[in-house]
């Protein structure tokens, strides 16, 4: 029941410390999980004092616990460790303090430690921080790599050495964090942004070594693995060993094998570069003399052409073509004109052969009357009258002076 109070009549300090004493005593034993952030095993006592983390929240409470219940634990109780603990709250009034009194401890078990990751990556994946499409491709060359890592751990050395091998001129940017226990996801939260909002940085890289499931379950925190999701940079997880597998590998953008893998991916191998750039190079030179060959090639197979070797044997040539024709058209022409002139002997020949002056020049006459009209018998002309006789070379006047008749033999 609620304490009824007034500025009249206030609550003394003890009866509110009561009050609060029997209200958390009313809520009787329960069942706690969380994480193993520190263990105090005071000399002499029998009393083992623990500091009990939320996962997720930034939240812990105290729990004490017998020693003996401490110490039957198998595997032994460490610090990072999920642990179920059975126990009455308690409120210790003198001081104002909760705390847990521990009845029973549980090492949550690594198959049940795997079903909660499980079931943590499947709500994780439902709201699509693993997508494939929100992936960043790295850049060929960053500015400068940022690393969050533990101070002095054989990642930050395997990191640094083998990017500084590959390109020596690289730009490590370091931000320490713890890589286990309770502090661990936290830690890597606030490196990850401290590096992510540094405009220098192209590329963070987040490197640990091996270690077991529970060495590695900050890096399955919740937390963590939105801030990865949220974080602008491109993220490379680089945890434990390949058969490894927190969920940060699932939302970082690359993930590597190893710490070295990780150098690897960031960073080109500038000898390997070169030996490309060569390769390119001396293909380049080849393709280029290749080409230079083949045009020298054409000009030479051009220059070797009789109208580019000596211009004027076109003009040789064609003249020869033309003094051909020309003499073609001439032996043409000059057939012609004999077949013309064979054609016009004969008939010239033949109009010679049939001319009456050819028959006048063998001794034949045309004899005519006074008005031209040819006499052909001897009863057209009668004696006294007046004739003329066409012979060759002239013609003869004369007057008839008698008509004979001469019997002829006429033709069958």
């Amino acid at each position: 029941m609620a304490l009824l109070t007034s500025p009249d009549a206030p609550a003394p300090v003890r009866q509110i410390a009561s009050a609060v004493a029997g209200w958390i005593d009313r809520l009787g034993a329960v069942w706690v999980e969380g994480q193993v952030a520190q263990i105090n095993r005071r000399q002499g006592m029998a009393t083992v004092f623990l500091t009990l983390r939320d996962s997720v929240a930034d939240i812990s409470v105290t729990v004490t616990c017998n020693r003996a219940v401490v110490d039957s634990l198998n595997p032994p109780l460490v610090e990072g460790a999920s642990v179920l603990v059975h126990a009455k709250p308690s409120y210790y009034a003198n001081r104002g303090t909760f705390s847990l009194q521990a009845r029973e401890l549980r090492m949550v078990g690594l198959g049940e430690l795997l079903a909660r990751l499980e079931r943590r990556r499947q709500l994780l994946a439902a709201e699509g921080l693993f997508a494939a499409e929100l992936k960043r491709r790295l850049p060929f060359l960053p500015s400068a790599v940022g690393l969050v890592t533990a101070p002095g751990s054989a990642a930050e050395r395997d990191v640094t050495e083998n990017a500084r091998r590959r390109w020596p001129a690289v730009t490590l940017t370091t931000a320490y964090a713890a890589m286990q226990g309770p502090r661990s996801a936290g830690e890597v939260v606030e490196a990850l942004q401290r590096l992510d909002r540094d405009p220098a940085v192209a590329v963070i890289v987040i490197a640990r070594g091996g270690g077991s499931v529970e060495d590695l379950l900050p890096f399955s925190d919740e937390h963590l693995i939105r801030a990865v999701h949220a974080a602008t940079t491109p993220v490379v997880s680089a945890i434990g060993h390949e058969p490894d597998s927190p969920l940060l590998d699932l939302v970082a953008d690359v993930r590597a094998s190893t710490p070295t893998d990780a150098a690897k991916l960031v960073v080109p191998d500038m000898a390997e570069e070169l030996r490309g750039l060569a390769t390119v190079r001396e293909r380049a030179r080849a393709a280029l003399r290749g080409y230079l060959t083949q045009q020298q090639a054409g000009l030479d197979a051009l220059r070797s052409r009789p109208a580019l070797a000596d211009p004027r044997s076109l003009i040789v040539e064609r003249s020869e073509q033309v003094a051909g024709l020309r003499d073609r058209a001439r032996r043409s022409i000059a057939h012609l004109l004999d077949r013309a002139a064979d054609d016009i002997g004969h008939h010239r020949a033949r109009a010679r052969a049939l001319s009456p002056y050819a028959t006048l020049r063998r001794g034949y006459a045309v004899l005519q009357d006074a008005d031209g009209h040819v006499l052909t018998t001897t009863h057209e002309v009668s004696p006294g009258a007046r004739v003329s006789v066409r012979v060759a070379d002239g013609r003869i006047h004369a007057d008839v002076e008698q008509v004979e008749q001469i019997e002829t033999i006429e033709e069958a």
